[in-house]
């Protein structure tokens, strides 16, 4: 097989997973050829600009100057005229309630160097591996949680009062196993998985479970890839108990998808219970964690990475989710393996 010379720095990376133990730990160093490239991320607070607004023309000309923001995020094509957006979005700042969180959100997030900075890292190793991806503009707003991530190849738009620390009295309407996952550390891993999906490959045809598990499985690898610093914690969602947990139960596990054929089900209500949010997997057993599939599906692309040596933009290009799974000489870790 011919390697790119640019896979070599993602190669090297996984070469030194520590499989024999059933974890996904690596070197957290991203390599000086991707660091060193010349690209810069400046996040724009514009939660700021809009809530000193005093004036409707105060935030016309807000909507003059950011017009990405304004038609995608603020979905300006949805009003009869600027004005009357406008008029709408001086009357939720003026709202004592509204005044209360955005102030919230600017203790929390007074300095958030620290998100700006991992993403620019991000964007470095999205960009090395991936040359077509165009740095989007990226900007911060508080907006009463109607919205909390949005993704395009333009922009994204962080929505930080849903980012409010899960101890915060702000808190999004969302069942608390999901709203935990609400928190700054998932801010960065939550834009590089909806950014994977713009490579991540798949057959439109094949809805059966097996599918469904490479695709998380392939989110969750480009995920860690671009990523390597970040705790598995951050990518899926479950606490490092659960993970641990999960590991030394992985045979318990594949057993269950084994003996119920589960891998060619193709019956969504099925496929939901496996890769849909859920506090628990209740099939297996209500100690389970939810969306078991995904996190299988990341076990057997991990696998097929490390036996076959697929750099990670040949990987993402793959849609046969069977050859992966074929290939991948996927098998359980046993407990202390």
């Amino acid at each position: 097989m011919q390697i790119s010379s640019k896979s070599y720095p993602y190669l090297f990376l996984l070469l030194i997973i520590a499989f024999a133990c059933g974890k996904k730990e690596q070197s957290c160093e991203l390599s000086s050829e991707i660091l060193d490239q010349d690209l810069t991320v400046n996040i724009v607070r514009l939660e700021q600009d809009f809530f000193n607004a005093k004036s409707i023309d105060e935030f016309k000309y807000l909507f003059e100057e950011n017009p990405e923001f304004t038609k995608e995020y603020l979905q300006m094509d949805l009003y009869p005229s600027a004005d009357t957006l406008a008029a709408e979005l001086l009357a939720i700042h003026q709202d004592s309630s509204m005044r209360v969180l955005y102030d919230s959100v600017e203790v929390v997030f007074s300095d958030f160097s620290d998100v700006e900075k991992d993403l620019e890292n991000a964007f470095k190793a999205i960009k090395y591996y991936f040359p077509q991806f165009q740095i989007p503009k990226v900007y911060t707003f508080t907006s009463g949680f109607n919205s909390d991530l949005v993704v395009t190849d333009d922009l994204i738009v962080i929505g930080l009062d849903y980012f409010l620390p899960p101890t915060h009295t702000f808190q999004p309407e969302l069942p608390r196993y999901m709203a935990e996952r609400y928190d700054r550390p998932y801010i960065v891993p939550m834009i590089v998985m909806a950014i994977s999906a713009r490579f991540n490959e798949t057959n439109p045809q094949d809805n059966r479970l097996l599918a469904e598990m490479i695709y998380y499985g392939k989110t969750y690898h480009f995920t860690k890839a671009i990523l390597p610093c970040t705790s598995d914690q951050y990518i899926i969602g479950y606490t490092p108990e659960a993970i641990s947990e999960s590991f030394d139960n992985e045979e318990l596990i594949w057993s269950h998808f084994v003996e119920n054929e589960l891998l060619y089900e193709t019956n969504p209500f099925e496929i939901r219970k496996y890769i849909g949010e859920a506090p628990f997997t209740d099939a297996i057993s209500t100690k389970a964690p939810g969306r078991l599939g995904r996190w299988l599906g990341w076990n057997i692309v991990d696998d097929y990475q490390f036996t076959q040596n697929v750099p990670l933009d040949i990987l993402m290009a793959e849609p046969d989710a069977e050859k992966i799974f074929r290939e991948s000489g996927y098998r359980p870790r046993k407990p202390n393996e």
